[in-house]
C-alpha cells in the first residue's frame, strides 16, 4: 500500500522550532506508473522523483543506494515498492536528518535522531556516511547553521570526516559544488563554525589552503592582541556576519589577509606588503573554487585597500583616490558600502576591539560625496579638452582630499 511521509529537514526543523520553507516527501510502496496515474510529473534521471500536481513539491520513491565509484555521484540507486522507509532513511547523512513524519503526525525515528536533537549532536547514521565526500561540507554547514542552538559535531563523526579527507575523496568534488556549499555556509548565522569544522577534520587545508596557512602566523600584539592571523580572519568573518547578510562581504572578510601567510619570517610579526601579496592568492582561490566575479572583485579591493582606509589620516591623496576609483564610486554599481562593512569588520575583529568605533567609515562616505560633486561639465566649460579633462578631474578630487577637514 502506498504511504507518504514528510522527511529530512522539514521534520528536523519543525521539531527544533527552526524556520523552514521546503518540504521533501518519500513515497513507500509505489511505482512510477502509480505516481504518474495520480497526476504527478516525473523529474530527475538518476532516481524516480515526482512533482506534486498541485503543490509542485518533490516526492521521491523510497530508495537505497550502493557505492559504485568515486565521488558524490558514484552510486547505484535501487527504487521499488519493496524498499522500506527505514531502508530509505538509513542512506541519509545525519540522524537528525533521518526522521520521518507520517500523515497522522507520528514521528518515525529508527536511528536515534530525536535523542541527538535533544543532545544537540550532529551524528552520522551509519558507516555509509563515508561513501559521499560532499557530506564533509554538509555536516560543517549544519554545524554553522545550528551552532547558535548549541549543536556540535560528534567526535566519531568528525573522525569519519577526517578519514574521508585523508582518503583524497574531497578531490573528486566539483569546484561548483564546493562553492555552492561554502556560499550557503557563509550565509548561515555562525559561518565561522563551518570553517572551524573543516579545519578540525583537515578539509580546510585541501579546500582553502590559503586560509589554513594563516594559522600560526603571528601579528603585532599591540594592534592584534589575538596575535594569530588565522584566528583574526575568523573573528573578522564573524564580525562581517554581524554587519552584513551579503555572502560577498563575508567571503571578502574571510580572505582579506591571506597574503600574510607569505610574509618572510625575518619580517614578522609585521606584514609589509601583505595587501599586494594577497592578490595572486585570491586569483588562485577564484580559479580553484569558481568564486563568482562579484565576490572575487570585492575580495581583491578589500585586500588591496583595507589598510588605506584604516590609516586614512596618513594615506596619500593619490592612494585614497585610487581606492575610490577601484571601489567604483564614480560609476554605477560601486562597492562602497560593502567595502566599508569589510573594513569595519576587520577593525572590530580583534581581541578587545569589538566595540571600538570606526570613524573612518563616515570620513570616507563624506569624502566620496564631495569628490562625486566635482562637475566635469564645468571643467569642459573652463576650456579643458581631451586627456586634460581627466587630469583636471583627478587634480580637483585630490585637492578635496588634501583639504578634507575630518582627518587632515
Amino acid at each position: 500500500m502506498m504511504q507518504v511521509y514528510l522527511v529530512g529537514g522539514a521534520v528536523r526543523d519543525e521539531l527544533l522550532g527552526y524556520p523552514f520553507t521546503e518540504c521533501d516527501w518519500v513515497v513507500v510502496g509505489a511505482t512510477p506508473e502509480i505516481m504518474l496515474s495520480q497526476g504527478y510529473q516525473q523529474v530527475g534521471k538518476d532516481f524516480p522523483v515526482f512533482l506534486h500536481p498541485v503543490t509542485k513539491e518533490e516526492y521521491a520513491l523510497a530508495r537505497t543506494e550502493r557505492k559504485q565509484g568515486t565521488g558524490y555521484t558514484g552510486f547505484a540507486v535501487h527504487a521499488e515498492p519493496s524498499v522500506t522507509l527505514e531502508e530509505d532513511l538509513q542512506r541519509r547523512d545525519l540522524t537528525i536528518n533521518a526522521m520521518a513524519k507520517s500523515s497522522t503526525g507520528t514521528i518515525v525515528d529508527p536511528y536515534g535522531g530525536l535523542a541527538d536533537l535533544k543532545a544537540k549532536r550532529l551524528k552520522h547514521v551509519s558507516p555509509a556516511f563515508a561513501e559521499d565526500p560532499l557530506r564533509v561540507l554538509r555536516v560543517a554547514r549544519f554545524a554553522a547553521r545550528y551552532a547558535s542552538l548549541g549543536f556540535t559535531v560528534a567526535e566519531e563523526t568528525l573522525a569519519l570526516m577526517a578519514s574521508l579527507v585523508g582518503g583524497g575523496e574531497l578531490l573528486t568534488l566539483s569546484p561548483e559544488r564546493i562553492w555552492r556549499e561554502t556560499e550557503k555556509a557563509l550565509l548561515e548565522k555562525s559561518p565561522v563554525v563551518y570553517f572551524e569544522v573543516l579545519r578540525r577534520c583537515g578539509a580546510l587545508q585541501i579546500l582553502l589552503p590559503e586560509v589554513d596557512a594563516l594559522f600560526g602566523v603571528p601579528q603585532n600584539p599591540l594592534s592584534h592582541p589575538e596575535i594569530d592571523t588565522g584566528e583574526h580572519s575568523f573573528m573578522v568573518l564573524q564580525q562581517a556576519a554581524n554587519l552584513s547578510s551579503d555572502s560577498a562581504v563575508r567571503y571578502a572578510a574571510l580572505v582579506h589577509d591571506v597574503g600574510k601567510a607569505l610574509t618572510p619570517v625575518d619580517k614578522l610579526p609585521s606584514h609589509p606588503g601583505h595587501e599586494l601579496a594577497s592578490l595572486s592568492l585570491l586569483d588562485e582561490i577564484q580559479q580553484r573554487l569558481k568564486v563568482p566575479n562579484r565576490h572575487a572583485e570585492l575580495a581583491k579591493i578589500v585586500a588591496r585597500y583595507h589598510t588605506c582606509l584604516h590609516g586614512l589620516k596618513n594615506s596619500s591623496a593619490a592612494d585614497i583616490q585610487d581606492m575610490m576609483v577601484s571601489l567604483g564610486v564614480f560609476r554605477q554599481g560601486d562597492f562602497l558600502q560593502e567595502f566599508i562593512a569589510c573594513c569595519r569588520a576587520d577593525h572590530m575583529g580583534r581581541l578587545g576591539f569589538e566595540e571600538q568605533p570606526y570613524p573612518q567609515a563616515n570620513w570616507l562616505i563624506e569624502l566620496v560625496e564631495q569628490c562625486q560633486a566635482v562637475d566635469v561639465q564645468k571643467i569642459v566649460a573652463d576650456g579643458f579638452s581631451g586627456a586634460a579633462i581627466g587630469q583636471q578631474l583627478v587634480a580637483q578630487r585630490q585637492a578635496i582630499i588634501i583639504k578634507f577637514p575630518s582627518f587632515r
